[in-house]
């Protein structure tokens, strides 16, 4: 599995009430959630993100309410992955549950910048900025994790495994 896009940079400690903020919650409407990604720290994200662009953050990131919607407001936005310094672990653990690829990399967090154009290998952990032509590793998630994010999520891939 593989992602190649566009990056949006932001700091450290981004946290699920910017992400996803709380006076949207009124909605599991996942199309609606991603509408107003973002919003409060970027309010065109939303118009200016394509399926596979990249996010990349410091450390810390998806911190705060322990809320499913975060990464998935994400994932349907269109953000593939998220490449960070360090996760929120009820983050982290959501994102696999859903089947958004998250990596870690204190690196490729310090050296991508906004606007680069990036791909990656979830497979392998490599990440390349086609702009500057640096290459990172991150390490890969486990072959069980990986299907896990591959079937779009622990419910999916549990289905599949019974069938």
């Amino acid at each position: 599995m593989n992602a190649h896009g566009t990056v949006f940079k932001y700091g450290d400690n981004v946290d699920t009430d910017v992400i996803i903020p709380a006076r949207y919650l009124n909605s599991f409407d996942a199309k609606e959630l991603a509408s107003h990604a973002m919003v409060d720290i970027d309010p065109t994200f939303v118009e200016r993100v394509k399926d596979g662009d990249i996010m990349v953050a410091g450390k810390n990131f998806g911190c705060g309410s322990s809320r499913e919607h975060a990464p998935l407001a994400l994932k349907t936005a269109g953000v593939a992955c998220v490449i960070a310094k360090s996760y929120a672990r009820i983050f982290y653990r959501n994102a696999i549950n859903i089947g958004f690829a998250i990596l870690e990399c204190d690196a490729a967090a310090d050296g991508i910048n906004d606007g680069d154009e990036v791909k990656v290998d979830f497979d392998t952990g490599k990440i390349v900025d086609v702009t500057t032509g640096v290459e990172y590793q991150a390490e890969a998630f486990p072959p069980f994790m990986q299907n896990i994010i591959k079937e779009g999520g622990l419910v999916n891939y549990i289905n599949h495994k019974k069938g």
